[in-house]
This record gives C-alpha cells, structure tokens and sequence, in this order.
C-alpha cells in the first residue's frame, strides 16, 4: 500500500524517509492491513462523518503499538484484548498523589525538543509537534519546502470520534496531548527523577496523542477517575495507552486511577 504526503503542492511516496519516521523500527513484513492502514495517510472518504466509528477509530490499538510509533488509537474491543489489557493495568503500581510544589513545564525541557535521547523520533531534525501530527494525521500537506513543517492535515480525533480538518492558522484547534500529564508525572514521583528522564516522558510519542483542542484543555493535569475521552469506545484504549506510560517510567497512579483504568476494560 502506498502512503502519500504533499510536500509544496507535490505529493511525495510514502517510502520517503519523512514517513519513514513515522513508522520507525518496524519490518514491513510483520505489518498487519491494520496496521498499513494506519501509517498509510490517505484522505477521509466522503461517509465519513463526526463521531462516527470510522471517524473516531483510525489508528492501532494500543496493545500493538507499544513503542507509540504508529498512528492513532483504535478501540479495545474483543474479550481477549480486554483480558490483555486488564492483565497491564494490574502492573502499575499505586500511591498517593504528591505535592505539586516546584512544578514548571521546563523542568521537563522546552516545548517540543528534538533531542530527547533515548525515544523514537529524537533527533530526526524535526521537533516533537510535527513528528506527532505527521505521525498520526492524513492527507498531510508540509510548508513549501520543508520536510518537517505540517501545514495541514485531517486527523481522526481519538478524543471526540471527530474528523477534524486541521490547519496551521488555527494550530490550538488540535494540541498534542500529553497522556499521563506532566504535571500529574511530578506529583507522583517524577520530580525526583533527572533531568534526562523528565525529557524523555515529555517527548516519548507513546505518551503523546494529538487530539482535539477544547477536549485537551479540559483535561487539565487529571489521572483517568477525573478524566476520561468523551468517545466512550476509546476509553480502554486511553486506558491501556495510560498504563504503558506508567509501566515504561515507573510511575505509579492513584488507586482511584487504577479503578478506572480496570473499569474501562471490563465492561
């Protein structure tokens, strides 16, 4: 399957090493149709529509996407993927949510760094936003000249189920979404981390989503008991996507998260 993106009006093969970054480190032969669906980058079709399944659902499931290269999050749904996905949630460990004192978002490195070792996509000469909405929009259209720069897009909104047809005139119309928040990381163990670690977590595209603006915003810095995607059928996926975070940084969630986290793949 070819993936295209447009780069200055000219549309570009998805072998180009643009996309290659976005679907880094995995051998084409082990792709499933999913999967190549997910990287390929094609337009919405006309059926689709805000909040519709084919809206919402564009992208891999969590389970297999776990180093958060690919594209999206596609719901949880068979008895055996939630059986998979209980089992990870029961690893995260639980505490109490600490202070928020000395909290600052450069504790974690500026906005969008690209050299964070240590993660997919660091150091690609792109920054972190763009790697992000090249990775998860489609029908992607780059600055003039510019292999990095996303000018627009359509991105099946994890979030909302929305299709939402983005440009960079009105880029808080989509935000990247940090999974397990920042300042929610710092509260539960992270300000003791180094420095190199905080950048990691901040960077690492599995603990990042680009997602509606308003529908990020209402997040604020809240664990899954206070906040879940309004698109009820990605609520394990958000929750298994949570969980990976957790496991791969050591940090811990409250036992209320916890709850909810096991909740959303049980029903």
């Amino acid at each position: 399957m070819r993936a295209e993106r447009h780069m200055g009006g000219h549309t570009r093969d998805g072998g180009t090493a643009r996309v290659r970054r976005a679907c880094v480190g995995v051998a084409a032969a082990a792709l499933s149709a999913a999967v190549l669906a997910g990287c390929g980058g094609g337009p919405a079709s006309d059926g689709e529509k805000p909040g519709s399944p084919t809206a919402g659902d564009h992208g891999v499931s969590p389970l297999r996407n776990p180093d958060g290269t690919h594209p999206g999050l596609a719901p949880v749904t068979s008895e055996s993927d939630k059986a998979e996905a209980r089992r990870l949630i029961e690893k995260v460990r639980t505490a109490g949510r600490g202070s928020k004192a000395g909290y600052a978002r450069d504790k974690f490195g500026y906005a969008w760094m690209d050299t964070a070792d240590g993660v997919p996509l660091a150091r690609n000469r792109c920054d972190t936003r763009n790697d992000l909405l090249a990775r998860d929009g489609r029908d992607v259209r780059y600055r003039s000249g510019s292999a990095c720069v996303v000018e627009s897009m359509t991105l099946a909104d994890p979030y909302t189920g929305k299709t939402i047809k983005w440009r960079k005139q009105k880029a808080a119309a989509v935000q990247i979404d940090h999974v397990v928040p920042l300042s929610y990381g710092w509260q539960m163990g992270a300000a003791r981390w180094q420095e190199s670690k905080r950048k990691q977590i901040a960077n690492d595209p599995l603990n990042l989503l680009p997602s509606d603006g308003p529908a990020n915003a209402s997040k604020g810095d809240a664990g899954p008991s206070s906040w879940l995607p309004p698109y009820e059928r990605n609520r394990c996926a958000y929750s298994v996507r949570f969980a990976q975070v957790a496991v791969k940084y050591g940090l811990p969630v409250t036992a209320e998260d916890k709850r909810t986290m096991l909740e959303q793949c049980t029903r």
